[in-house]
C-alpha cells in the first residue's frame, strides 16, 4: 500500500474513537459517552462523543470527523498555496479530558490525514497529529511517564524523531501572548509525508495507540487524591490558557471554523468551567508556583 489510501486511515480512526472512548468508560467507572452524529452541508460528517459529569471525568470529547469538498478554507491555502483549486478531504480523531480532581491532568490528543486531489496530478497528502499534557498540580514521575511513552513508540521510526516532534510540541503548544508554554508538552507533528505512505500512516497509528497508554496510568494514580477549594480554583485558573491557547492560537480550531466545520464538535475542547483573575501571581515557594518554575518551561524529561 504505497499509495494514499484514505478508507485504511478512515477504518483505524473509527476503530481508535471506539476504543478510547471504552478504555476512558473504564477508568471513569460511572460516566458513558454519549453520541452525536452530524453532517457537513459541504460535504462529509462525523461522530461526536462526549461524556458528562462522570466520576473521574468532568467533561471528555472524543470527536471523529471525515470532510471534503471542492476548495479549502483561506487557513489551509494561506499555509499551502499549492493546495488552492484542489479538492480535499481530511478526517482525524480528536480528544480533550477534562477531569474532576485538580491533581489530574488535562490531555489532549489528535491524529489526522489530509489529501488534496486535481485531475492530471499527483495528490498532495500528509498525516499530522500528537498529544500533549497540561497538568495542574504536576508529579515528576507523571510527566516522566507521559515523555518516556512518547520516546518509546517513536524509536522505532528512528533515533531523531522524538527530539524533533517533543520540540516541535514544545513550540507549538506556547501562549505567545503570555510566554508561556501551555502544558509540559509531549509529541506534535504534521505535514508527515517524506517516509511514504504506509511508513507514515504506521506512525500515526503507533500516537493514536500511544495515547491511552500515555494517559491512564497517570489518572489511576491521581485520580484519588485529595483535594479542595484552593487546589480547584487554581485548575479553573489554568483551565483560562486552554481556552486562550485554542481560540488564539490553534490551527486546528481555525480551519475547522473556516472549513464550515460543526462549531458544537470543534469547540468540544473547552472546558465546561472556568476563570479569570487579573494579575494573578501565585504565592513564591507554593505548590501552584512550582507548575510555573519547574514544569512549564521546556525540559528534556527523558
Amino acid at each position: 500500500m504505497s499509495h494514499p489510501h484514505s478508507d485504511a486511515v478512515k477504518a483505524f480512526l473509527l476503530d481508535l474513537q471506539d476504543r478510547i472512548c471504552a478504555a476512558l468508560e473504564g477508568a471513569d467507572g460511572d460516566g458513558r459517552f454519549v453520541e452525536d452524529a452530524w453532517q457537513r452541508e459541504a460535504g462529509g460528517g462525523g461522530r461526536s462523543r462526549v461524556l458528562s459529569n462522570g466520576a473521574v471525568f468532568e467533561q471528555a470529547g472524543v470527536n471523529f470527523s471525515h470532510v471534503h469538498g471542492d476548495a479549502l478554507p483561506a487557513s489551509a491555502t494561506a499555509h499551502r498555496p499549492e493546495l488552492a483549486g484542489r479538492r480535499f478531504e481530511a478526517m482525524g480523531v480528536s480528544l480533550v479530558i477534562h477531569p474532576h480532581n485538580p491533581h489530574v491532568p488535562t490531555s489532549h490528543a489528535n491524529v489526522r490525514f489530509f489529501i488534496a486531489e486535481k485531475a492530471g496530478e499527483a495528490p498532495v497528502w500528509w498525516f499530522g497529529g500528537g498529544f500533549d499534557l497540561t497538568p495542574f498540580y504536576p508529579v515528576r514521575e507523571d510527566v516522566v511517564h507521559w515523555h518516556t511513552v512518547a520516546r518509546d513508540l517513536c524509536a522505532p521510526f528512528g533515533p531523531e524523531v522524538y527530539p524533533r516532534y517533543k520540540k516541535w510540541c514544545d513550540e507549538y503548544f506556547y501562549l505567545k501572548h503570555r510566554n508561556e508554554a501551555r502544558g509540559v508538552g509531549g509529541l506534535f507533528f504534521d505535514d508527515l509525508n517524506e517516509w511514504g505512505f504506509d511508513q507514515s500512516f504506521a506512525f500515526m497509528q503507533a500516537v493514536g495507540n500511544g495515547y491511552l497508554d500515555a494517559y491512564l496510568p497517570i489518572v489511576q494514580a491521581r485520580k484519588d487524591t485529595t483535594w479542595g477549594t484552593r487546589e480547584r480554583q487554581f485548575q479553573l485558573y489554568r483551565r483560562g490558557r486552554y481556552v486562550e491557547f485554542n481560540l488564539v492560537w490553534d490551527r486546528g480550531t481555525l480551519f475547522g471554523l473556516q472549513s464550515g466545520g460543526r462549531t458544537e464538535s470543534i469547540l468540544m475542547s473547552m472546558p465546561p468551567l472556568v476563570r479569570w483573575e487579573y494579575g494573578y501571581q501565585p504565592e513564591p515557594g507554593s505548590a501552584e508556583a512550582l507548575l510555573y518554575t519547574d514544569f512549564l518551561p521546556p525540559h528534556d524529561w527523558v
